[in-house]
Parts: structure tokens; C-alpha cells; sequence
């Protein structure tokens, strides 16, 4: 049985999934990129819960890290649209289907990256918190 983080972190890989890009998980960045923009989930870090004591929970502000890419003469709305479609997803449902308190993402820091012989890509690492609790450390 999963534990409850790898529960969350599907679930977010899933909501991602149905976005027009393709969405992998912890996964090298492919040679090609594709041309709706590609999306690669990081587990990321939990960091140090807080705890409380009676009854004993640990809770987490896990930092998931969504990379966001795409490549093309038009990189930039494509870019604006990938990145606001994140967002929409992740309003629609901000607690993962009751598995999250919370799921915030923060804003995008883009850069451009030349490709040699290619369309340089346009990439930018989307942070995102998710709050959650649990009764275990390691579950």
C-alpha cells in the first residue's frame, strides 16, 4: 500500500497528466521536446515536519518541483499558456481530491536555453507546496 506522500505525489503527477503537454515523473529530459510543451514532476523534499504530540502528526510543507518545457518560434505564449494551465489545474482542486490541506504553486523563473542546430528551448522550475500530515515519518 502506498504511504500518503507517494499517494499525493501521483495524484499531482495525475492532474498534470491531463494537460495538453506530456507529463512524465522523475524522468531525464528527453532530446525531443514535444510540441504542446513537456512537464516533469520531482518528488522534491518534504523538509522538517512540525509535529504535534496528542495524537502524534507530522506536518509537512513538501516543495515538489514541476520543470516546465517547451521549444519553438513561439515559445513564448506557449510558455505563458503551459504555465497558466498549471495554475488552472492546480485551483481546480486544491486539495487533491482530499488528500492534501493545501496545494500552492509559485511563480515560474524563466530562462532560455540554447539548443545547438534546434528552436532553443524556453524552461523555468515551478515550485510547488504541498501541505499534508501524517502519523508517520516514513508513511
Amino acid at each position: 500500500m502506498p504511504t500518503p506522500r507517494e499517494t499525493i505525489l501521483a495524484a499531482l503527477h495525475a492532474r498534470l497528466s491531463v494537460l495538453p503537454a506530456t507529463a512524465l515523473r522523475g524522468e531525464v529530459l528527453p532530446e525531443r521536446v514535444p510540441a504542446e510543451g513537456l512537464l516533469i514532476l520531482r518528488d522534491g523534499e518534504p523538509g522538517e515536519p512540525d509535529v504535534t504530540l496528542s495524537p502524534l502528526a507530522y506536518h509537512y510543507q513538501h516543495c515538489a518541483e514541476i520543470e516546465a518545457v517547451v521549444q519553438g518560434a513561439d515559445r513564448d505564449v506557449a510558455f505563458d499558456t503551459l504555465t497558466a494551465s498549471i495554475g488552472t489545474a492546480l485551483a481546480a482542486d486544491r486539495t487533491l481530491g482530499g488528500l492534501c490541506d493545501w496545494v500552492e504553486a509559485e511563480a515560474p523563473r524563466p530562462v532560455d536555453l540554447p539548443v545547438e542546430g534546434a528552436a532553443s528551448l524556453k524552461a523555468a522550475v515551478i515550485p510547488v507546496v504541498l501541505h499534508y500530515s501524517t502519523a508517520d515519518q516514513l508513511g
